[in-house]
């Protein structure tokens, strides 16, 4: 799927109304959906822990926090690319102490063509974290077939007294003249024999 038409989910964090209302022009819902608006760290926090966003954007300050450790918390998570906006005044000491934990920062006031820049650099760093994660899917369920099919083997070594190089290549030979994963193959002989 292209980036022209992936759909991100949204949460802002904002406490400005004018702010607001600027970004959800930016943010159309062919594009954005959905998009939710908070206006503290507390309610961001608990809607954080109930469900995941691809984008997170923050207008700090808040009334409740000036959103950094909030920032940092959420991109130490799985997936989710987070945006802040900080006074032009605090940018550097704010964008040295995020930047090396994955956290955009915007100086503010900024420009329409800026934040939609932002926005862009949003998408191309959350489809990288979507193929990190992926990847990272993949790994998890070759492991948990390794770890299936071993257990499988011990089984049949011990109920069948088969060697190991035996139980190998009955396992392989079941899957392919099956024409299924040594996986299912290992879940049934556990299946059978536990």
């Amino acid at each position: 799927m292209s980036l022209k038409e992936q759909v991100y989910s949204v949460l802002v964090v904002s406490a400005a109304d004018n702010f607001n209302s600027a970004l959800k022009d930016l943010l159309p819902e062919s594009k954005y959906h959905p998009v939710h608006t908070v206006s503290n760290i507390s309610t961001a926090k608990r809607i954080v822990a109930e469900r995941v966003f691809d984008y997170v954007i923050v207008n700090s300050p808040l009334p409740d926090d000036n959103g950094t450790h909030f920032a940092v918390d959420v991109c130490a998570g799985k997936g989710t690319v987070v945006l802040l906006f900080v006074r032009n005044d605090v940018y550097a000491q704010v964008f040295n102490k995020v930047a090396e934990h994955g956290v955009f920062v915007l100086p503010k006031p900024t420009t329409k063509p800026t934040t939609i820049q932002a926005l862009d650099w949003m998408a191309s760093a959350r489809e990288r974290l979507r193929r990190f994660e992926e990847k990272s899917l993949s790994i998890e369920e070759k492991m948990e077939e390794i770890r299936l099919v071993n257990r499988a083997k011990w089984l049949l070594i011990d109920e069948l007294k088969m060697s190991e190089p035996d139980t190998h290549r009955y396992i392989e030979k079941q899957a392919m003249d099956r024409c299924v994963s040594k996986k299912v193959i290992a879940e049934e002989i556990i299946k059978t024999y536990s």
